[in-house]
């Protein structure tokens, strides 16, 4: 990468941290990010529920585990550095009967393995002791799942780029690639760009960025909408740290749950609903061609037959606050309808291969001189800085060969 100019598409964390990564790794390479919006951290990143995950769930030597126990570190050191929030406030995860506590030992089993720090089984007593207004049988507590503000790490990712005379290059989206002699030019907000490399970590609209980059059609992104609950500010005490369901295998990602954000908040949620835009934050948010990009999909219909009785049942918490916290009060039972208020919403780019399948781990394709980040959902944040740095030494490797 020397002595060239390097592209990447968004400027979320994962971009963003690629970037600052290309800056220390290879000082002699001009890093030149492009964001679609007038802002860093638009959209996933800015939506973030702030959690720092310590990697209880992930399927042992998968990509999210390894790149989740290397970032949480990296980023707990960068924060401490930087003079970021980043607040070890802990994490229960709950289960409420036997049949739970069987999928909680499978849980504590692949956290051994991913050697997540301080984690111990606790019964009731002790999920008292730790949250006194949670229930349930069994718990697993992990003490170093923290909370951070993702909007500002990625800020200072930014700012670390712009210091080592990269570019961040705001309202500017890309809308042509193609080749050049000597590399790749880019169309980007009315003006080019020539790279010598390109990295796309475009989030909701990656698979597009990577088409338009010659990349294959899969996985394709089909937005999901999470809204939240927030608890009314003489309510926040009843919760101190994270109270989390034990998740279901099929459905990794759902699960309403309580979570502490650093500003003193506490949210409760998300649902996972279909949006109709891929940056479709409200329920009126509607974009014809987005939603004919994956109704042309046939992951998408394949996806559907399996899943649509989860879907309607997730739908219902968009139209009944009732519905919304039927399963919240099993966690919490202490609190009631009055002391909740609707909170924000993001959107989730699920990845969906062909076959309907939900793209679990991190994908990363390598094609000529572009990479592209197929697929990065949560811990992503937390591994950003571990992605930077997987990405970083795909390309050297590439490019060494």
């Amino acid at each position: 990468m020397a002595d060239e100019v390097v592209g990447i598409v968004g400027a979320g964390i994962v971009g963003l941290a690629i970037g600052r990564e290309i800056t220390i790794r290879c000082p002699d390479t001009r890093v030149v990010v492009l964001e679609k919006e007038d802002r860093v951290a638009a959209h996933q990143t800015g939506h973030n529920s702030g959690v720092v995950h310590a990697g209880l769930y992930y399927k042992p030597g998968s990509l999210k585990a390894r790149l989740c126990t290397r970032g949480r570190d990296m980023l707990r050191d960068y924060c401490a550095d930087r003079g970021l929030p980043y607040d070890e406030c802990g994490k229960l995860v709950v289960a409420l009967d036997g049949g739970e506590v069987a999928r909680l030992d499978d849980i504590y089993a692949r956290a051994d393995t991913n050697a997540v720090p301080g984690l111990r089984r606790v019964g009731p007593e002790e999920i008292r002791d730790i949250e006194p207004h949670a229930a349930g049988v069994a718990a697993l507590h992990s003490p170093r799942t923290a909370i951070t503000d993702y909007t500002r790490v990625a800020e200072a990712f930014a700012a670390d780029i712009a210091d080592a005379g990269g570019e961040v290059r705001l309202n500017a989206p890309v809308t042509r690639i193609e080749e050049a002699p000597d590399g790749l030019r880019i169309l980007a907000g009315g003006r080019n760009v020539s790279v010598g490399e390109l990295i796309v970590a475009g989030g909701l609209h990656t698979d597009r960025v990577a088409r338009m980059a010659g990349d294959g059609p899969g996985p394709r992104i089909t937005p999901f909408r999470g809204e939240y609950m927030l608890l009314r500010p003489e309510r926040t005490h009843m919760v101190r740290g994270l109270i989390y369901p034990v998740p279901d295998p099929r459905y990794p990602f759902l699960g309403v749950h309580f979570t502490r954000r650093v500003s003193g908040d506490v949210e409760v949620g998300p649902n996972a609903v279909l949006a109709f835009a891929r940056e479709g934050y409200r329920l009126s948010d509607i974009r014809p061609r987005d939603v004919a990009d994956y109704l042309s999909w046939p992951g998408f219909w394949a996806m559907g037959m399996r899943h649509w009785r989860t879907g309607i049942k997730e739908m219902q918490g968009s139209f009944s606050k009732r519905a919304y916290m039927k399963s919240a009060y099993r966690y919490v039972p202490d609190i009631t309808l009055d002391d909740v208020v609707t909170g924000g919403a993001g959107v989730r780019a699920q990845a969906l291969d062909r076959d309907g399948s939900l793209v679990d781990d991190f994908r990363i394709h390598r094609l000529g001189r572009v990479t592209t980040v197929r697929n990065a959902p949560s811990p992503a944040a937390t591994s950003s800085m571990a992605i930077a740095e997987h990405v970083v030494d795909t390309v050297h490797g590439e490019k060494a060969r």
